[in-house]
């Protein structure tokens, strides 16, 4: 079962702490992913109830974005960038719906991939998923010559020997 989102949340229901910059809130029921809230140094002054208002005010204004959509996932033509660097999270984020990339082979314990002519290891490229936390994602396998072509896709169980 997938993990819930983020919800707003009173002081009683999450526990924050404080990492740097960094506001961590962990809510109380197991089944919410924890949160790394990046805020600034500001985050060393403020209140548990500042950071928790600033954090129900973003999950808010996420909430009231999502149920306005319909969703169309936006694919970056190619030759333009496919990631942005995003200053306050200091990180990569996908500027579309879909990211294409090369994996890439290299020892077991640092394996990774290629976006935009930047590899990256799949830790770092994973933090640019983050993004869309909350999201379901679908993860197609194409041979790196049709990275630009849209899939087609059968839906079948490959062990079934009837297909």
């Amino acid at each position: 079962m997938p993990r819930k989102r983020p919800f707003v949340a009173s002081l009683n229901e999450v526990r924050i702490t404080r990492d740097g910059e960094t506001a961590i809130i962990e809510y109380a029921d197991p089944d919410v992913w924890t949160t790394h809230f990046k805020l600034g140094a500001e985050v060393q002054t403020m209140s548990d109830e500042e950071i928790l208002e600033r954090w129900n005010r973003g999950v808010e204004a996420t909430e009231d974005f999502i149920a306005e959509q319909v969703y169309v996932a936006v694919e970056i033509p190619p030759g333009r960038p496919q990631l942005q660097w995003a200053e306050r999270a200091e990180q990569w984020t996908p500027r579309g719906g879909v990211v294409r990339g090369i994996v890439l082979g290299g020892d077991k314990n640092a394996p990774g991939v290629e976006v935009d002519g930047r590899e990256m290891s799949w830790a770092a490229f994973g933090t640019t998923m983050t993004t869309y936390a909350g999201w379901g994602f679908r993860l197609c396998f194409v041979p790196d010559d049709e990275i630009y072509e849209p899939p087609t896709i059968v839906v079948r169980d490959p062990d079934d020997a009837d297909a």
